[in-house]
C-alpha cells in the first residue's frame, strides 16, 4: 500500500540503490476496456513522485507485457475476447490496444512532469519484455512486431532512452539489455549502446508444491562485481523488494501468493541480512571507483587460470581495479602491481586505488539473521490464536444452483467460460445406470478424468470421491477413481479450479484450463462410456461468491452458522472469525498452516490464495548451499517436505 512505499524506498536508498525499477500492470490499470484505474496501490503517479521525494530515479517498465509471475503476464483478460486478436505479433487489433495503453501511460507521466527532461525522476522506459525468449515461435510476425514496438515507443517522445530486455534484435535507438543470474559476458547489439542489466535475480519465485529457492549473497555480490568489472553501466535487482501477490494477482500456473524472492528486503518490508548489508557494502565499494569507471573502458589482464584483473585508468598513474577468481573451487594467491593478494574461489576483490582491497564478494561481514527467517527485522514475533469458538461457517452445496447455471453440449474450456471472473467452474452431468441392481447393492465403475489444470474436486452423488491437481511445471493432470453408482440417475459434479492464469511462454495467452475428458469404464463388461461429448450443466464461481460472503457487509448475516461443532476436514466450507488487531503498526500475517486450499479475506479485502496442504518434494534441499559455481533456480532450496507458504 502507498503508506509503506516511503519506508521501502528509504531502506532501498540506504542499501545503496540509485534507481527504482517498476512494472506497469495493464490488467490493473485498465480492468475494463477504456476504463482506467490509478488509485491506491495502483497510483502510478504517486509512486513515481514518492521515489522522487526520496531522491532516487525511476526506470519505468511499461511493457505492457510484464510476465512478473503476474496473472496473465499483466494483460487484461478482456483483451483475449476481442474477435480476431493475436497477442504480441503483427496483429492490428493487438497493436492498436497496446499503442493506446503505452500512450496513456506516457501522457500520464508527461502531464505530471515526471520524465527526466521535465525535471522528473524517470530516466529509462521499457517497451515489451523478454520477447527475445519467445520470438522464434511467432516467425516473421515476431520480427516485424519488434520493429513496430520499437518505432511506436520512440514515436511517443518520452525524451528518455527506451530499452528492450532479452532482445538481441532491438532496433536502434532501443537499447537491448540482459536478464539473468550473470550478465558479465553480455554484449549489447551495438557499440554505441551501454551494457545494461535489467534483472539480476536475487533468488527465484515460489510456486505451490515447490520448495523455497534462495540465492547465497556471496554469489549475488560476485555477479554484480563481475558485471561492473567487465564494463557494465546499470544493474537492477529482480527483486530488491518483491512483496505479496494480493487478491488473485499471482500468475500461473500455481504461483504462490508470496513474492518474497529471497530479496534484500523481505516480503514484510524487513531487511534480510546478511543479503541487504553485504550488497550495501558492495555498492559503497563500487561507488568509490565511480570516477574511474566513467573515465575509461577497462584494461584486461590475465593473472592465471580462471584469474583476471580489469583496470580502469583515469590518468596513467591513477586507477581502480577488480581482481577476479572465477574458479568454482580453488582459492588463489595472485600478484598484481607488485603486491600479493588472496582471492577466494568465486569472488571479486575491489581496489578503488589499484592497491588496497576494500571489499571482497566472498567475505561477508554484515550481521546475519537467525536461520534466515523472514521476520528478519523484528525483535519478536507475537502470535495470537483464533479460538475455535470464535468461528462461524457456511457450507456450499455440491454442484450448480439453478440461478447461475447454463447448459452446453460437451466440455467447455475453463478460461473462455469464466473469463477469469472466478477461480472456479462447476461441471455437472448425470450418469444413468439402466441395468438392474439388487437392493442395497451398488454398481462399481472406474471414472477417468483428464484436465488441462489446475486442480479439481470430484463428487459422485454429492459425495467427494477424488481431488486431482498439477504443478507449476505442468498444470495438467489425470484422475482415476473407483466409484459406486446406484440404479437409475447418478450425479457427477466436478469443481475445476484455476490457480493463476499462465504468464509466460510463446502464445501463453491461449493456454487452456479445465476438464477436457471424462470417461466411465465398466469393470465387468470391459466397456467404456465417453461422457465428454454429452450434455453438461455449468456454473461460473461458487455460490458464496454470488452471495458475497467475502464482503464485510455480510459479516453479521444469518447465513453464517455458529456452534460448537465447527466442521473440519471438509470441502466447500467458508469460515469466518473476528479478531482484535494487535497493537502497533507492524505488518501482520495470517498463519494458515492448518488449512487445505482456498482464498482468504480480511475486512473484505482479498489477501490471496493459500494451499499449505500441497507439500514440496521431500528431497533436493540443502542446509548450507555452496555459493561457489554457477547458480540456477534449483541449486539452493529449503523447506523440502513442507508447504511452500503457510503465512
Amino acid at each position: 500500500m502507498p503508506e509503506v512505499w516511503p519506508e521501502i524506498i528509504r531502506k532501498s536508498k540506504e542499501g545503496g540503490l540509485d534507481v527504482i525499477e517498476t512494472y506497469v500492470f495493464w490488467n490493473n490499470h485498465e480492468p475494463v476496456r477504456g476504463e482506467y484505474y490509478f488509485e491506491g496501490r495502483f497510483d502510478l503517479v504517486r509512486f513515481v513522485k514518492t521515489v522522487q521525494e526520496a531522491g532516487l530515479l525511476v526506470h519505468l517498465r511499461i511493457g505492457p507485457y510484464a510476465c512478473a509471475e503476474w496473472n496473465y503476464g499483466g494483460f487484461p483478460v478482456w483483451l483475449h475476447f476481442i474477435p480476431g486478436i493475436q497477442f504480441r505479433t503483427t496483429n492490428d487489433l493487438f497493436k492498436n490496444e497496446m499503442k493506446r495503453f503505452l500512450a496513456k501511460i506516457v501522457s500520464l507521466m508527461k502531464d505530471a512532469d515526471l520524465f527526466a527532461s521535465q525535471g522528473g525522476p524517470i530516466i529509462l522506459a521499457q517497451v515489451e519484455n523478454e520477447y527475445g525468449n519467445v520470438e522464434w515461435a511467432y516467425g516473421v510476425g515476431g520480427e516485424l512486431y519488434v520493429k513496430w514496438a520499437a518505432e511506436t515507443a520512440v514515436s511517443l517522445n518520452t525524451s528518455v532512452p527506451w530499452v528492450m530486455c532479452q532482445q538481441e534484435d532491438a532496433p536502434d535507438p532501443i537499447i537491448n539489455t540482459c536478464n539473468g543470474f550473470y550478465c558479465d559476458r553480455f554484449t549489447p547489439n551495438s557499440p554505441s549502446k551501454p551494457k545494461m542489466w535489467t534483472e539480476n535475480y536475487s533468488g527465484w519465485f515460489l510456486a505451490f508444491g515447490n520448495a523455497i529457492p534462495y540465492r547465497p549473497v556471496e554469489d549475488l555480490a560476485f555477479s554484480v562485481a563481475r558485471f561492473f568489472e567487465t564494463g557494465g553501466t546499470f544493474q537492477n535487482y529482480y527483486m530488491y523488494f518483491g512483496g505479496t501477490n494480493f487478491e488473485r494477482t499471482a500468475g500461473g500456473p500455481l504461483v504462490a501468493t508470496s513474492y518474497d524472492y529471497d530479496a534484500p528486503i523481505d516480503e514484510y518490508g524487513f531487511i534480510r541480512q546478511p543479503k541487504w548489508g553485504h550488497l550495501r557494502d558492495l555498492h559503497k565499494a563500487i561507488k568509490q571507483c565511480e570516477e574511474f569507471l566513467i573515465s575509461s573502458d577497462p584494461t584486461y589482464l590475465q593473472l592465471g587460470k580462471n584469474l583476471e584483473a580489469h583496470i580502469y585508468y583515469r590518468t596513467s598513474n591513477k586507477c581502480a581495479a577488480f581482481l577476479a577468481n572465477f574458479d568454482s573451487s580453488l582459492d588463489a594467491n595472485v600478484t598484481f602491481n607488485g603486491n600479493s593478494y588472496f582471492l577466494p574461489a568465486w569472488s571479486v576483490s575491489i581496489l578503488p586505488d589499484c592497491k588496497n582491497v576494500i571489499f571482497n564478494t566472498a567475505k561477508v561481514v554484515s550481521q546475519r539473521n537467525l536461520h534466515g527467517v523472514s521476520f528478519s527485522g523484528t525483535t519478536s514475533v507475537n502470535e495470537f490464536s483464533l479460538a475455535s469458538s470464535a468461528w462461524s461457517w457456511y457450507k456450499e452445496e455440491v454442484g450448480v444452483s439453478s440461478n447461475h447455471s447454463f447448459i452446453k453440449p460437451g466440455l467447455l474450456e475453463q478460461i473462455n467460460t469464466t473469463k477469469d471472473n472466478s477461480d472456479y467452474l462447476w461441471y455437472t452431468t448425470s450418469i444413468n445406470v439402466k441395468e438392474s441392481i439388487a437392493p442395497g447393492q451398488e454398481k462399481e465403475a472406474f471414472l477417468h478424468i483428464g484436465s488441462l489444470g489446475h486442480a479439481a474436486l470430484v463428487f459422485v452423488n454429492k459425495r467427494l470421491v477424488g481431488f486431482g491437481f498439477g504443478n507449476h511445471e505442468d498444470a495438467s493432470f489425470n484422475l482415476s477413481e473407483k466409484i459406486s453408482l446406484n440404479q437409475g440417475d447418478n450425479t457427477l459434479d466436478i469443481l475445476s479450479m484455476m490457480v493463476g492464469l499462465q504468464n509466460y511462454g510463446p502464445w501463453f495467452d491461449i493456454a487452456g484450463a479445465g476438464i477436457y475428458s471424462v470417461i466411465l469404464a465398466d469393470l465387468k463388461k470391459s466397456s467404456k462410456d465417453d461422457l465428454s461429448s454429452g450434455v453438461w450443466t455449468y456454473q461460473v464461481g461458487v455460490e458464496g461468491e454470488y452471495i458475497g460472503l467475502d464482503k464485510i457487509s455480510l459479516a453479521n448475516s444469518s447465513l453464517w452458522i455458529q456452534g460448537n461443532r465447527l466442521p473440519i476436514n471438509r470441502s466447500l466450507i467458508w469460515y469466518k472469525a473476528t479478531f482484535l488487531a494487535p497493537e502497533g503498526k507492524g505488518p501482520l500475517s495470517l498463519d494458515l498452516a492448518s488449512m487445505g486450499k482456498g482464498q482468504a479475506w480480511v475486512n473484505g479485502q482479498s489477501i490471496g490464495r493459500y494451499w499449505p496442504a500441497y507439500l514440496a518434494p521431500s528431497t533436493g534441499c540443502t542446509t548450507n548451499c555452496d555459493y561457489r559455481g554457477a547458480y540456477d533456480a534449483s541449486k539452493c532450496l529449503r523447506n523440502c517436505g513442507q508447504p511452500a507458504q503457510t503465512l
